[in-house]
């Protein structure tokens, strides 16, 4: 059984800088941070101590973009930021459609993917990395961002 108090003792900075830097608010960063120890609090039998870090950093991706979606119909100045910086375009239409274009590509992928993208297009991690923190093969992360991307032509063929 996971030892949550140690864990949250010796990774809980990290889980916090992880919230802050998606969700961009010390206090839904916060909340995030707590709602992941909850988490692996509720599920401490199922999971093993292997590897703790890139566990509890993908339980907080996974976390913060569920808040992220869940605003979503809210205007959040940290859902501007991020979106922002996946568009590297400062314009606020372009951010806006940008919103559209990653609510399509992201409608019909698993979270994992998701985490997978933020991982390594936002935050810059290689490919090796990612697969690491995610617990897959550098081959399969390749083959889901590269099905990411294909989606991603695909939407940009269908807009006027």
């Amino acid at each position: 059984m996971i030892d949550v108090e140690a864990l949250y003792r010796k990774y809980g900075p990290m889980v916090l800088r992880r919230c802050r830097r998606l969700l961009g608010d010390e206090e839904r960063a916060l909340d995030a941070m707590q709602e992941t120890f909850v988490s692996l609090l509720k599920n401490r039998d199922s999971l093993t101590e292997k590897a703790p870090s890139s566990l509890l950093y993908c339980m907080a991706t996974n976390v913060c973009l569920n808040i992220l979606r869940a605003g979503r119909g809210r205007v959040m100045v940290s859902d501007e930021d991020v979106l922002l910086n996946i568009a590297s375009n400062e314009d606020i239409e372009s951010a806006g459609l940008a919103r559209q274009i990653l609510d399509q590509l992201f409608r019909r992928v698993r979270p994992s993917t998701r985490t997978m993208a933020v991982m390594h297009y936002v935050d810059g991690m290689t490919l090796e990395e990612t697969a690491a923190a995610v617990g897959l093969s550098v081959s399969g992360v390749r083959k889901r961002l590269a099905a990411l991307r294909l989606r991603l032509r695909e939407l940009e063929e269908d807009e006027p």
